[in-house]
């Protein structure tokens, strides 16, 4: 088939890209900066705001997936800008291209969009989504982590000192990006109906903070101590870390909302058919290359 993807060049699209590749899909994705070239890729320059680019994008596809979205912006405005309309752009482009498949990649923070702008504004873009009379599948990812990640990057170079700084007390349920990207393609060509999926690891009960602390010290060789910090001093810390790194600040006050959240594990009615899809990669080994990735890198 031929898919076009958005957020290509991210951490979960960059994987899709190549899996899909591999499956023997073309594949046609958006990119702000000149990129490589890859066999069976089309890069189209442009972004979610530039509706030429979209047509070009979408232009012969059999199906759509829409991976690209804002984790982090200075305020509610920016949230809103980068996941409900620019997902209302996605949307629009795929019904004038006449494309009926479309995947939806979401996020649980949906789930409690009280918590937080990031959540909230993932709630819009689902209902976006709902609305737009295509056959459309959302996918709520838990916590992605996996090779080429950067938001868990700070996790593993404090338990390198064996320590890691937790939220307060909670369970979580995580996935390897491989097994995501996966899921992603398995629904291009099985289309359940228009329904919510929650994926994770297959964990029951998901882990908790501290398991999951502990985990990734395994992952790096290291015996770690977990600290769960109340929500004031998270926040205290959100404030440090945006004077030390500014914009690429990874704890900011609004991730601080839904960090804080006893429960971010899925819904188990809610996970996928095991006929059409079921993770793979076992979390402990996972954790593990995604350490040795990090090596590699110098980033550890």
């Amino acid at each position: 088939m031929i898919l076009a993807i958005t957020g290509g060049t991210g951490f979960v699209g960059g994987k899709l890209i190549e899996l899909a590749v591999e499956a023997g899909h073309e594949v046609r994705a958006l990119t702000r900066r000149p990129q490589p070239d890859m066999p069976c890729v089309t890069w189209v320059p442009g972004a979610l705001d530039a509706p030429p680019a979209l047509t070009a994008m979408m232009r012969g596809a059999d199906a759509v997936i829409h991976v690209a979205g804002v984790v982090n912006a200075p305020d509610r405005a920016g949230f809103a800008a980068g996941n409900i309309d620019g997902s209302q752009a996605v949307v629009d482009a795929a019904t004038t291209a006449g494309i009926r498949r479309f995947i939806h990649v979401s996020s649980l923070a949906a789930r409690e969009p009280q918590l937080s702008h990031y959540g909230w504004s993932k709630a819009g873009a689902e209902h976006v989504v709902e609305a737009s009379g295509l056959d459309w599948t959302i996918v709520r990812p838990t916590a992605i982590y996996g090779p080429g990640d950067m938001e868990m990057r700070d996790m593993f170079r404090m338990a390198k000192f064996g320590l890691a700084m937790l939220p307060p007390p909670g369970r979580m349920s995580v996935i390897e990006v491989s097994d995501l990207a996966r899921l992603l393609l398995a629904l291009v060509a099985n289309d359940p109906g228009r329904v919510i999926l929650e994926v994770d690891d297959g964990a029951e009960d998901g882990w908790t903070h501290a398991d999951f602390a502990r985990a990734i010290g395994a992952a790096v060789g290291q015996r770690v101590l977990p600290l769960a910090l109340p929500k004031t001093i998270l926040s205290l810390a959100a404030r440090a870390d945006r004077l030390l790194r500014g914009g690429k600040a990874k704890l900011t006050a609004d991730r601080v909302g839904y960090l804080s959240h006893p429960d971010w594990t899925v819904d188990p009615a809610k996970r996928p058919e095991t006929a059409l899809w079921r993770a793979e990669v076992p979390t402990l080994q996972g954790l593990t290359a995604t350490a040795s990735w990090y090596r590699a890198k110098g980033l550890l």
